[in-house]
C-alpha cells in the first residue's frame, strides 16, 4: 500500500522543508554541544584525548550532515554520498541522527561532562540536543516513507525540492538498449502517469540522463541494411504514360 498520495505532494513541499529547517537547528544545537564538552574534557579528564576526539568526530559528522541539508556541494554528494543525495530519502539521514543522540546523551554519565563539571546551562544545551536530534532522527525515517512516491521513484528529497511537479523533474532513467534499434529502453516503473505504457523507447542520442518528453513514439526501427535487390521485382509492371487530355474534365466542357 502507498503511503504518497497526490494531494500530500503540495503539503509534502511545506512539511519536508520545515523539517529541514529543524534537523539544521539540531544539527547546530550537537555542535555546540559537543565543542562545550570538548572544553570540559580538556579540563577535568586525564585521558582527555580519546574523548577529545570523539567529541571531534561527532561535532565535524554533524556538520557534514549539515551540509546534506543545504543546496552547497549538490553535485559532490550524488557522486561520492549517494544515500545522502536527491536520489535517495531521509533513511540513512535519520539513522545517523539518531546514532548521533545516543552519543550526546551518552557522554552524561562521565565525570567530565557531568552536570558539576559542566553547569547547569552546558548541561542543559547538551541534553536538549541529544533529544532534539533523536526525535528530529525518528521524525526524517517516517518522512521518508510517508512522503515518497515508490511506484515513480519519486524519493521525499525530491518532494522537498520539487513538490507537487516532482515526478516531471526527475530524468528517465534507461535499463537497457535495443542493438537491433539503437533505441534506448525506460524502466516501466519511472514512466510517468502511464503515458508510456508499453514497450517504449527514446533515440539512444537522448542518453542516460535524457530530459523527459512529451513525444509519444513508439518502437521506431533503424533503416533496414539487408535488403535484396530483387525484393520489388514482382511489383514491377509496364511504365505508366502521360495521361490524355483529352478525358480530362477541363476539356469535356457540357458533358461534365
Amino acid at each position: 500500500m502507498p503511503f504518497f498520495k497526490k494531494p500530500l505532494a503540495g503539503p509534502g513541499y511545506v512539511i519536508l522543508n520545515i523539517i529541514r529547517i529543524m534537523n539544521i537547528i539540531a544539527f547546530v544545537a550537537v555542535i555546540i554541544a559537543s565543542f562545550s564538552m570538548l572544553v570540559k574534557t580538556f579540563i577535568v579528564s586525564k585521558f582527555f584525548f580519546f574523548d577529545a576526539v570523539s567529541h571531534v568526530v561527532t561535532a565535524f559528522l554533524s556538520m557534514f550532515l549539515l551540509l546534506t541539508e543545504t543546496p552547497l556541494f549538490r553535485s559532490y554528494f550524488a557522486r561520492n554520498w549517494p544515500l545522502l543525495s536527491p536520489t535517495h530519502g531521509f533513511l540513512t539521514l535519520g539513522i545517523l541522527m539518531i546514532i548521533l543522540g545516543v552519543s550526546v546523551l551518552g557522554n552524561l554519565n562521565k565525570e567530565a561532562t557531568s552536570q558539576a563539571s559542566l553547569g547547569a546551562s552546558y548541561w542543559r544545551i547538551v541534553i536538549a540536543s541529544g533529544i532534539i536530534i533523536i526525535i528530529m532522527g525518528t521524525a526524517n525515517i517516517f518522512a521518508s516513507y510517508i512522503f515518497r512516491q515508490k511506484k515513480l521513484g519519486v524519493t521525499a528529497r525530491q518532494v522537498r525540492a520539487y513538490g507537487a511537479v516532482a515526478a516531471q523533474k526527475l530524468p528517465l532513467p534507461v535499463t537497457a538498449m535495443s542493438p537491433t534499434s539503437g533505441s534506448v529502453r525506460l524502466d516501466s516503473k519511472h514512466r510517468p502517469f502511464g503515458l508510456l505504457a508499453r514497450s517504449d523507447t527514446v533515440p539512444a542520442s537522448a542518453g542516460a540522463g535524457g530530459m523527459r518528453t512529451n513525444d509519444p513514439r513508439r518502437n521506431i526501427s533503424a533503416p533496414m541494411n539487408n535488403v535484396q535487390p530483387d525484393q520489388f521485382v514482382r511489383f514491377e509492371g509496364e511504365p505508366i504514360g502521360k495521361p490524355d487530355m483529352a478525358h480530362h474534365p477541363a476539356m469535356m466542357g457540357e458533358r461534365f
